[in-house]
């Protein structure tokens, strides 16, 4: 009984030393295959490795290439196909400006820890907090949401991979990067420019008018106010509608829809804030 009971203890007190030698062998091996990662290793990270290897060059040719590029195609969707309608000195201002400092925000903040999604945010909010005090047309509106898509887009499209990974790593200009993004720029403005043609073929839009007969407005005599609207304004009318009615001033606003003829530009079709101009 005690031979066995001496040799089990023997064994306890054995076993943590193989363990130790055990241990030490695995470390061994794996300071060996140190250096010698697999392919599939998922602490191999390329990408980390080599953030550091784009030159100042490099990342000021990417900058200027995004810049231009965007500048280049937000000038000619304000100055060709917003502008020419409109006429409004101040959205082209704004859409310019607005642009640029879009993709710069994106190009700084998109390799940062704050994110994509923390600046569109930012922007979203001093949109919200500048445009609310003023009604924005559908067509401004919709121009803004074209800039800053193309911002985006230009901002963040990948144009440097890292190439001679098994030799030596490096950042290097993918030209075919640039030309699908050069593209997708393009039919963007493609489509804007059809769009744009098709609806300048049958402009119609509307005016705010302050009338003065307001016997007039009852459904029996709508012929006879159309009449009165035409020859007071000297336009053909398509539509009407009545507005408000204001029986102490013997007035109602009514909107008229008629057609723009070819070169001709309404720039106060979406008047909200009529007191402002009449009483």
């Amino acid at each position: 009984m005690i031979r066995i009971f001496v040799f089990l203890m023997s064994l306890a007190l054995a076993f943590p030393t193989v363990s130790t030698f055990a241990q030490e062998a695995t470390d061994v091996a794996a300071l060996a295959d140190f250096g010698n990662p697999e392919p599939d290793d998922e602490l191999f990270d390329v990408q980390t490795i080599t953030d550091a290897m784009m030159t100042t060059q490099q990342k000021l040719g990417e900058l200027g290439i995004r810049f231009l590029l965007n500048l280049v195609v937000c000038w000619i969707l304000v100055q060709f196909f917003y502008y020419r309608k409109s006429r409004r000195r101040d959205y082209y201002f704004t859409f310019m400006i607005f642009s640029s400092a879009m993709l710069a925000l994106l190009y700084v903040m998109g390799s940062v820890s704050v994110g994509v999604g923390m600046t569109l945010g930012l922007f979203a909010i001093f949109g919200v907090i500048r445009y609310r005090t003023e009604t924005v047309p559908i067509r401004e509106m919709t121009y803004l949401f074209i800039i800053i898509a193309l911002a985006a887009v230009n901002g963040l499209a990948s144009l440097y991979q890292v190439v001679d990974v098994a030799t030596k790593p490096h950042y290097a200009l993918e030209l075919g990067n640039v030309a699908v993004l050069a593209i997708v720029n393009l039919l963007i403005v493609i489509l804007i420019a059809i769009l744009e043609t098709a609806v300048s073929a049958n402009h119609t839009t509307t005016k705010l008018v302050l009338y003065d007969r307001i016997d007039m407005i009852v459904p029996e005599k709508r012929d006879e106010l159309i009449a009165d609207l035409e020859k007071r304004i000297g336009i053909k009318i398509n539509s009407i509608e009545i507005g408000h009615v204001d029986f102490l001033k013997d007035a109602a606003f009514i909107k008229v829809t008629y057609d723009l003829q070819e070169g001709e530009t309404n720039t106060i079709n979406t008047l909200t804030k009529a007191n402002k101009y009449a009483e």
